[in-house]
């Protein structure tokens, strides 16, 4: 039997699970994604974060955050930051469970949330720039018409250490184009 996947903006009741995800998550694998994990946020700073931007209207949000569900459960989330409304915002993906890892659901999901953010934040384009050493989300983003734009070492987040990473962008011209059957 298939899953049910859907998406839906952040709730106060899915930060515990994002608390988890950051706080417990096995060291190798956040590596794997390129975080330093001694730059990671404590419990209190996390929620204070998501709280506040919760609580932003779209055009003064600086980051903007999207649950991943299946079969009703949050599994993960997709966010960006920064967001500059008008603009554009930079993408990260995560699935939580190692279990629901590598199976296709990132780019299903992706399908659901790229909507909100061109709509919520009315871009002009979507980046995201994943560890260039991580290959799963440059599938998913060539998938999605991503264009590839170039490899680069940079520090891409306040929690992230040096690191080659992979530019890709949306704009919204090309996504306008793109025919997913999850779009509105």
């Amino acid at each position: 039997m298939e899953n049910k996947l859907s998406v839906r903006e952040i709730k106060p009741a899915d930060i515990d699970y994002i608390i988890q995800y950051w706080l417990d998550s096995d060291q190798d694998y956040l590596e794997g994604l390129g975080v330093d994990v001694k730059k990671l946020f404590k419990k209190e700073q996390i929620t204070e974060m998501l709280l506040n931007q919760m609580e932003m209207p779209y055009e003064q949000k600086n980051a903007y955050c999207i649950i991943w569900e299946m079969d009703g459960k949050p599994v993960g989330h997709c966010n960006t930051n920064p967001s500059q409304f008008g603009l554009e915002a930079n993408m990260h993906l995560h699935i939580w469970q190692p279990g629901n890892r590598m199976k296709g659901l990132g780019l299903s999901l992706l399908k659901m949330t790229i909507p909100y953010f061109f709509k919520n934040l009315q871009l002009k384009q979507l980046i995201c720039e994943p560890y260039a050493l991580n290959p799963a989300p440059h599938y998913a983003l060539e998938k999605l018409g991503f264009e590839f734009e170039k490899e680069y070492v940079t520090v891409p987040g306040s929690i992230n250490f040096e690191q080659p990473v992979k530019r890709w962008v949306l704009s919204y011209d090309r996504y306008k184009k793109i025919n997913w059957s999850y779009r509105d």
